[in-house]
């Protein structure tokens, strides 16, 4: 792959990965450019697309599922956020089964 494959590959994989980030409850309809950083710092790091999505899921289901007598949470303000569960993800072998199981209680 040459530079400019590669820099078109980055190209798409940002823009996919700020497109369902902003899609996502909680978050900001319009990412920053400190997302976008962390969104080629993800690339940089080879982090799939499917684990970030499975830690965008497991993020809103944590959020979403809780206690109803809990305290509110404040919005999401960065794609930073969801670095210590894309961390998780990478590291551990997630049922998908409970991932789609998640999917669904969130629709």
């Amino acid at each position: 792959m040459n530079r400019s494959d590669n820099d078109e590959s980055e190209q798409q994989y940002v823009a996919e990965l700020l497109r369902c980030y902003t899609l996502l409850p909680h978050t900001q309809n319009r990412p920053s450019k400190n997302d976008r950083r962390i969104a080629a710092q993800l690339f940089k790091r080879q982090a799939s697309t499917d684990a970030i999505k499975t830690a965008f899921v497991l993020a809103i289901s944590r959020r979403s599922f809780r206690p109803p007598d809990a305290p509110p949470l404040e919005p999401i303000r960065s794609l930073a956020y969801f670095l210590p569960i894309v961390n998780e993800v990478r590291k551990t072998d997630i049922d998908p089964v409970y991932i789609d199981l998640l999917k669904q209680r969130l629709e």
